[in-house]
């Protein structure tokens, strides 16, 4: 069961999710100053939404517990739903919004880049072959599983390439760093737009 709350001057929304599996406390503001506060009980993925907020300058806060005993699988695709229907919540008509963004961030040896289009439209595509199937006791096969139920719950069109690297940890982080820094510029609000940036006059 959801609950969510929209404020569409601040752009933020909270949501509430609790099924056999997990228990989720979300909120998520659009218009921040990179703050998160995660308690979560999946440390890499605290780590690496600390970054998303980061370096997108949102405000991020989470509480999750999940069936951490059977794997990390239900906890990490329920934030990422989570995070999903927030951030739609938050943007409302979209009114206003540059709407694209693609970024490219390195992380030493390692170089990813996230491709976005808030266009109502929910669609992945990811490019990534990792050397390591563990980040300590993180199954990298979730970063797909996160990635695509948030573009999926926030119905955007996200794609996420991995152009190389050798260090597992440093390509998750890139992928991480660039999804806040391609959401944020295509949230940011362009004053040259009049409505919604589209020519069917909806998102």
């Amino acid at each position: 069961m959801t609950d969510n709350n929209m404020n569409e001057s601040l752009r933020k929304a909270s949501v509430s999710r609790t099924t056999n599996e997990t228990d989720i406390k979300l909120s998520f503001s659009v218009d921040g100053s990179g703050v998160s506060e995660l308690e979560t009980d999946v440390p890499f993925l605290n780590h690496m939404l600390d970054l998303f907020a980061k370096h997108g300058q949102f405000d991020l806060s989470v509480k999750a517990m999940g069936d951490i005993e059977i794997d990390d699988h239900h906890t990490v695709e329920d934030i990422g739903i989570c995070l999903g229907q927030t951030l739609r919540e938050a943007l409302g008509d979209k009114r206003g919004i540059k709407r694209y963004a693609s970024v490219f961030v390195p992380m030493d040896e390692a170089l990813a880049q996230v491709i976005i289009d808030i266009s109502n439209r929910p669609h992945f595509e990811y490019r990534a072959e990792y050397p390591s199937t563990q980040v300590g006791s993180f199954t990298t096969e979730l970063v797909h599983e996160f990635l695509w139920k948030l573009a999926l719950e926030a119905r955007i069109t996200l794609h996420v390439i991995v152009h190389y690297g050798q260090n597992t940890h440093h390509m998750i982080e890139a992928v991480f760093k660039a999804l806040g820094r391609a959401l944020d510029e295509a949230t940011s609000i362009d004053p040259r737009v009049t409505g919604v940036p589209s020519t069917k006059g909806v998102l």
